[in-house]
């Protein structure tokens, strides 16, 4: 779990809620149902307009990565990098078949079993920095659902405003409705600037991170193999694996 996600959300929220108390206001008057359904619905709605189903649906699945990111292990990889190229070595690529099966990751059993057959180092980089390129794409298209709810619900949240302002209008000769009206035109402008600033971009930038962090493990992936391709000595591959730690 990434214990610094769930610490930031709770320390914007709670400096927005908390600045409300001192400021003598009570913490009831930011909870306007009718303000929330126009922020939420109406970015929900303009999301879904411009997202293809399957580019909605990968980009709301990897929201978890906020607080539970992928797991890889570089340091455990750069150490299979080094047996397979000892073993290489010592008893030819054909060796490695095995190992083949015991490869949860589509990918990296794709690329051992591309050096397993024989590709040439420079064949095998380009079919799988090819791979590498798409995924990340996709990656990032999908991330983007999040960016793009950020830019779209501040603008919600002002149309709104703009909604409890008209109903305030409409009601100038009946008092007791007016306030119902005027917290419904403050709190909408609250949730878009809200949601947009302390989840929707964050929440996106977060996961830029962890794509830019699966891609540079897959690269260092790549890197290893064309190593054993080319024959490198296993302690060279290592070094130069050793690189993409820093």
């Amino acid at each position: 779990m990434d214990t610094i996600s769930i610490i930031g959300l709770l320390v914007g929220v709670g400096a927005i809620v908390g600045g409300q108390v001192l400021e003598g206001g009570h913490v009831g008057s930011l909870l306007q149902p009718t303000a929330f359904v126009i922020v939420l619905g109406g970015t929900l709605g303009a999301v879904l307009l411009q997202s293809p189903v399957h580019i909605f649906v990968t980009g709301v699945k990897m929201g978890r990565w906020v607080f539970f990111p992928p797991v890889v292990s570089p340091r455990q990889l750069i150490e299979d990098v080094i047996r397979w190229g000892n073993v290489a070595r010592k008893e030819g690529l054909l060796s490695l078949e095995g190992q083949i099966a015991t490869l949860q990751d589509p990918f990296t059993a794709k690329g051992l079993q591309l050096l397993v057959d024989g590709a040439e180092p420079e064949r095998l980089r380009e079919v799988l920095e090819v791979e590498i390129d798409a995924y990340e794409k996709e990656m990032k298209t999908a991330a983007k659902v999040w960016e793009s709810a950020g830019g779209y619900s501040p603008t919600i949240g002002i149309l709104g405003a703009v909604m409890g302002l008209i109903h305030v209008m409409e009601n100038l000769s009946d008092p007791s409705k007016l306030g119902a009206g005027i917290a419904v035109a403050f709190v909408a402008t609250i949730y878009g600037v809200g949601v947009a600033n302390l989840i929707f971009l964050p929440i996106s930038k977060k996961l830029m991170v962890n794509i830019a962090r699966l891609v540079s493990y897959r690269e260092m992936y790549v890197d290893g193999l064309v190593g054993i391709a080319n024959g490198d000595n296993p302690r060279l591959i290592e070094s130069r694996l050793q690189g993409y730690l820093s």
